[in-house]
């Protein structure tokens, strides 16, 4: 069965799942574990310690990652410091409310939509009414310009869609190709904003707010399609020009605005000082990087947001790579950098995770098991490409150091497994000495399997078989283990890039695995693109349902409509998470509160938790 392509909802905090009954659920040696079903879920960000390998807490654990985030810095509640926006997928804009002080700077994660806001693939706050609150602008598809004004105040945003489009006072569609920032801001001092967008080719438009429609919507009067001259070119890639961001600010406190250009084709920031005057301004110097001196240098196509972070009145900048021409792999983890401005207008860089949480590059699968064999469960996390180490995929362990009903993770390093991409792990006794082994799934077309030679408490992975099956066809094997003919031996189940399912029968014993296919294109499930599956008991009947992570459409729900030994699955609604792209789920109950709590990697590189409530 093929499912139509759809889109999972943003949900709030509180989420109905199923029915609150008591069902088992899927455990790490393939039996069923009576549990129950939470009746709702919440997500969480922060519930519990996890730390790094040095001790640390992360400060935003569960975020699920960062690959290519848009930052700006915003007082939206009109409450004297700065909130952080970030902008990680299109159409929705993540929202940190400033909760610390001008010290120490605390940010909380409040929701990943803010009010529900479809923003396309970029967003720009400003008081665009001169009404003394801030309207957002965003991209409207595909490539023009939407407004929505605040009818809220200064303490409470309220956002209504005014224009489609901005237009310009002949009533033109204003165009900004949509992998492209731009900026409003008044650079003359005249009272009118000023509309700059930079071009593919290296550009910049300027248009100057011109009257108003009858809908109050500004109308812009084009200026120029060359603002100053400027035209960035990459100097160490030829004359290259490519998808840009832009931004000013008055770095240097003399009263006009510096401009800044982030480019695709360029590692660090462009910087063009305004050697003019607020009232008449001059950007005409060659571009240099910045900081001056001592620049920031990343995979490119860096986005800026300038505030004074601190209350120092300095401004401070906060940089998201979203990765450029300079190989973007590198910096899937550590994307986005606070720098910090000194008195003497020096800039620092503190970090290159201004919102520390658990992020180990891209397109994570994560894993819940008793590694140690302590009571509780460790956390496992696969990447694609570990940014430390471009040669390999990494599987990170972070181990629970406080107990079955209190977690606490520290990170303790990575499995010593080396040497392919897409590591997607999956645990469970294939030899019947009571430790856990692991089957490996990679981009190829292959499980390995690595043979737990230590014990319960101290386990060693050795490679047994590297293709204890191999796919007919496709790639990115992406394993489970599961009893799912109800006959005490583990059966193997096979997501791959196609979207179905491979169904490998275990012909032989517990105690010595022989996987045999059954179906490559198993009961014609196909989830479109990048199948995860996970097995539990959702409406407890007490046999086992299956849970499809995807590529694009979220958590798939498949019923067991047959029985434990025949099992039959049947398409139902989605589980109503709103998850990153590449979701792969796993169910544990976290706090040994008896319901089930769910993990879900993805593209992000890190882990979302909804927990049972």
């Amino acid at each position: 069965m093929r499912i139509a392509r759809r889109r999972v909802a943003p949900v709030g905090l509180a989420l109905t799942l199923l029915g609150g009954c008591a069902v088992p659920a899927t455990t790490a040696g393939g039996g069923l574990a009576a549990q129950t079903v939470a009746s709702s879920y919440q997500r969480v960000v922060d519930d519990f310690d996890v730390r790094t390998e040095a001790g640390d807490r992360y400060a935003h654990p569960f975020l699920g990652g960062l690959n290519v985030p848009r930052p700006q810095l915003v007082d939206i509640d009109a409450d004297g410091d700065l909130d952080l926006f970030v902008q990680e997928r299109g159409g929705e804009i993540m929202f940190f409310e400033q909760v610390g002080s001008p010290a120490e700077p605390r940010y909380r994660w409040r929701t990943d939509a803010f009010h529900d806001l479809n923003v396309g693939e970029w967003y720009r706050f400003a008081d665009i009414d001169g009404d003394g609150d801030y309207d957002l602008l965003g991209e409207k598809r595909f490539s023009y310009i939407s407004y929505w004004r605040n009818e809220g105040t200064p303490q409470t945003a309220a956002f209504v869609l005014a224009a489609d489009t901005l237009r310009d006072i002949s009533g033109v569609p204003l165009f900004s190709d949509r992998q492209n920032i731009p900026n409003v801001s008044d650079l003359d001092c005249d009272g009118k904003l000023d509309l700059f967008i930079g071009r593919l080719v290296g550009t910049i438009s300027r248009y100057e707010a011109e009257g108003v429609d009858t809908a109050d919507v500004p109308r812009f009067r084009h200026i120029t399609d060359r603002f100053e001259d400027i035209e960035i070119v990459a100097n160490l890639m030829g004359s290259l020009h490519g998808a840009n961001t832009l931004a000013l600010a008055d770095i240097d406190h003399d009263g006009d605005l510096d401009l800044f250009w982030g480019d695709f084709f360029e590692q660090g920031l462009l910087f063009i000082e305004n050697s003019g005057s607020c009232a008449s301004p001059r950007l005409n110097s060659d571009p240099v990087q910045f900081p001056v001196g001592n620049p920031v240098l990343t995979s490119g196509y860096n986005a800026m947001a300038f505030g004074d972070v601190d209350h120092d009145q300095n401004l401070d900048l906060v940089i998201g790579v979203l990765g450029g021409a300079f190989n973007p792999n590198l910096t899937t983890a550590d994307n986005l950098y606070f720098l910090r401005q000194h008195p003497a207008g020096q800039y620092t860089v503190t970090t290159k995770r201004y919102l520390n949480g658990v992020d180990v590059g891209s397109e994570s699968i994560p894993q819940l098991v008793d590694l140690d064999g302590d009571g509780d469960l460790d956390l496992l996390l696969a990447n694609k490409i570990d940014p430390a180490n471009l040669q390999s995929s990494r599987i990170y362990r972070f181990e629970n150091i406080g107990s079955a009903s209190d977690p606490v993770f520290q990170l303790r390093g990575f499995l010593p497994i080396e040497g392919s991409y897409h590591y997607a792990p999956a645990f469970g006794d294939l030899d019947g000495d009571g430790d856990l082994d692991m089957i490996l799934g990679s981009w190829r077309n292959t499980v390995a399997w690595y043979d737990n030679t230590g014990d319960r408490t101290e386990p060693v992975f050795e490679l047994v078989h590297p293709a204890i099956v191999k796919l007919t066809r496709g790639s990115n094997s992406t394993p489970a283990l599961v009893d799912i003919d109800d006959d005490g031996d583990l059966d193997l189940f096979v997501g791959e890039a196609s979207g179905a399912i491979n169904f490998y029968r275990n012909t032989g014993s517990p105690q010595q695995p022989v996987f045999t296919l059954v179906s490559d294109e198993y009961q014609d499930i196909d989830v479109g693109r990048r199948s995860a599956p996970v097995f539990v008991d959702l409406d407890g009947d007490g046999d086992y349902d299956m849970v499809v992570g995807t590529e694009s459409d979220g958590l798939v729900v498949f019923r067991n409509t047959g029985s434990r030994t025949e099992p039959r699955f049947e398409l139902t609604d989605p589980l109503p998470f709103d998850v990153f792209a590449y979701s792969a789920p796993v169910f544990a109950d976290l706090d040994a509160d008896g319901d089930l709590d769910v993990m879900v990697g993805g593209i992000g590189g890190g882990v979302i938790y909804f927990q049972g409530k």
